[in-house]
């Protein structure tokens, strides 16, 4: 049986807004979710025992069930117990360049890797969409991560519209590496603050949907115009991140204040990014800020923006 190496990218939102609650507890959003550049690469190797095994360098990733590459790897094998019992266990190494705990779907995609590339180990002949109704068992951006480049979500982000890729802007990001923002955390602190503000009924959801996918931020999208849609970037998590951590609203600023088409928080946060039209500027952009911010603990990426979801990158027997 062969062992795969798969490439594994980031996701930045370029926007996000929280429309009401769901009657599964979560939030009903609509998302335009963008596969960058940035990634990891997850080594899975057949062993003979009926066992998941998880390996990985960075300190901060659990190597337990816990993990979203591991819910992954169980979730395939008791979708498809007899097939598993046939081939046998996998060993999973995740070899991390996105940062942990970030708002880049670093997790995700590490398991829209492990979905993808047992299908192929386990010969399963599963199809894109297949994969992604089995990735939204485990995680709400997990089936985004699997197909990548730029997709409208909504529901609780499981449900995509792909749209025009966008590949050519750049984006620099930067994380604190101590920082962590817990997702779970933001969203119920906007819930308890913005709650009354919520759509309930079905109808205006589905109508508030389809504003975004006609809106304007979608139409710069498709003509690729980077200085119109570095305009339109929203995320109404900052609403309620930003205040509770100064350091990400004083690095918001000067992101903003040192160039660029636009600057935003990713996700939950507390990484920010500001999107670039070339990586020229990215670079000069990055150096202006470590010279500006002088902390150890501050991390900076460039990154261009992808069309891309999960890749085979190798394969070996």
């Amino acid at each position: 049986m062969h062992s795969y190496s798969l490439i594994a990218p980031a996701k930045i939102n370029l926007y996000l807004e929280i429309v009401g609650d769901r009657p599964d507890g979560y939030h009903e959003l609509v998302m335009i979710l963008q596969s960058i550049d940035l990634v990891d690469r997850v080594d899975l190797v057949p062993i003979d025992t009926q066992e998941i095994r998880i390996y990985c360098q960075h300190p901060q990733v659990p190597l337990d069930g816990s993990n979203l590459a591991y819910r992954a790897a169980q979730l395939m094998s008791q979708t498809y117990p007899d097939t598993f019992a046939n081939y046998g266990g996998v060993a999973i190494t995740i070899h991390k360049n996105i940062p942990v705990a970030a708002g880049l779907a670093g997790g995700s995609t590490d398991a829209a890797a492990v979905l993808v590339g047992i299908n192929q180990m386990w010969k399963l002949g599963l199809t894109q969409p297949e994969l992604q109704v089995l990735a939204a068992k485990i995680g709400s951006d997990i089936p985004f991560c699997v197909s990548g480049g730029t997709a409208i979500a909504t529901g609780r982000g499981e449900k995509l519209d792909a749209i025009a890729a966008l590949s050519k802007l750049w984006v620099v990001l930067a994380k604190y590496q101590n920082l962590a923002v817990s997702t779970a955390w933001a969203y119920q602190t906007y819930r308890q603050q913005f709650a009354s503000s919520y759509i309930s009924d079905p109808e205006s959801v589905d109508s508030r949907a389809s504003k975004v996918h006609s809106g304007p931020l979608v139409d710069a999208i498709a003509h690729k115009n980077g200085e119109s849609i570095g305009k339109l970037l929203h995320n109404d998590l900052e609403k309620v991140v930003l205040p509770e951590f100064p350091q990400v609203d004083r690095l918001c600023e000067a992101m903003r204040s040192a160039g660029g088409l636009g600057t935003m928080m990713s996700g939950s946060g507390p990484t920010v990014f500001t999107l670039c039209e070339t990586e020229s500027q990215a670079q000069a952009i990055k150096q202006k800020l470590k010279e500006k911010i002088s902390d150890p603990d501050l991390e900076f990426w460039v990154a261009q923006l992808s069309g891309n979801g999960i890749q085979v990158g190798s394969t070996r027997s």
